[in-house]
């Protein structure tokens, strides 16, 4: 499941990843409680937790591995607010943390609502209600678990300079 996850990434950016021989900065894919990250490079051993029991689907792994490249959720945005509402009333208290704005590079990429590092409307909702409202007249749908959108291929792309160099390119930037 995880090798067919980090297919999609080979299938439309220059984003490889290899079984770790002698590197000594690498991703350790860890049975943990949960699914996370750390954001961007870490340099040395850098664990990502892909939990048995809820984690093992290709969004979610695509999603974290997202993460380590660097790349914040999407409704973190520094223009987030031209395009959610925060719904900070219903958010579980000890998951606030994942709505708080960022100070972002959004790689002159609008923002979308049907990014995998987008979270859904009811994302760690204490009461049932919407956590994330949309701001767009039209209807969308936030986030999705399908796998990389085409703005998420674009921003690896232009972050990694996938278009631009003939090699894969090590992507160790924060978004």
């Amino acid at each position: 499941m995880i090798e067919g996850a980090l297919g999609g990434f080979a299938f439309k950016t220059c984003i490889r990843f290899f079984p770790r021989r002698s590197k000594r900065d690498f991703i350790s894919v860890e049975n943990r409680a949960g699914c996370f990250s750390s954001l961007g490079k870490q340099g040395g051993r850098q664990v990502l937790s892909l939990n048995r029991n809820g984690c093992v689907y290709t969004a979610i792994i695509q999603h974290e591995f997202n993460h380590a490249l660097g790349f914040t959720h999407e409704q973190t945005r520094s223009d987030r607010d031209q395009y959610v509402r925060i719904n900070w009333n219903n958010i579980q208290s000890n998951m606030a943390y994942n709505f708080d704005k960022s100070d972002t590079n959004n790689l002159n990429t609008p923002y979308d609502y049907s990014s995998l590092m987008h979270y859904s409307s009811k994302a760690f909702s204490k009461n049932g209600h919407d956590t994330i409202s949309p701001l767009s007249p039209h209807p969308v749908q936030l986030g999705q678990n399908r796998g990389l959108s085409d703005s998420d291929i674009k921003r690896i792309n232009i972050l990694c300079k996938c278009n631009t160099e003939p090699e894969p390119v090590k992507c160790s930037s924060k978004v």
